[in-house]
């Protein structure tokens, strides 16, 4: 994988916002995170991604994958799959790890903790 700290401009840290319900129970729109940029996505953690059309998502590194031109990339997917309007990658195929642009480190608003993955 390319190195996630080769992509961030500037900043080793950052601040993201959840909108919608599909990553509930473990995140509620309106949460507040903090990020880092320079932290490489390990399966199982919450990541901050682009999504082909742009979009920008907040959804759990679930394994490695190859997208369709051959990069290498995650399998990412949403904590509440029928919540209204999810996109993932089983809609939208495995993101490349360029558009993974940061890692999940901890929720700060509303209900502050440490975020690990699934497994820790």
């Amino acid at each position: 994988m390319n190195d996630i700290a080769a992509r961030a401009p500037r900043h080793l840290w950052g601040m993201a916002r959840v909108v919608g319900a599909s990553m509930e129970p473990t995140l509620r729109a309106g949460d507040r995170l903090w990020v880092s940029y320079r932290r490489t996505p390990e399966p199982g953690r919450i990541v901050v991604a682009r999504l082909a059309d742009g979009a920008v998502v907040v959804k759990r590194a679930v394994e490695r994958r190859t997208t369709v031109s051959g990069r290498s990339g995650w399998w990412l997917l949403s904590d509440n799959p029928g919540a209204p309007g999810v996109i993932d990658s089983r809609h939208r195929g495995p993101v490349a790890d360029e558009d993974v642009l940061a890692v999940v480190v901890a929720r700060v608003w509303s209900r502050p903790r440490i975020l690990r993955s699934v497994s820790g």
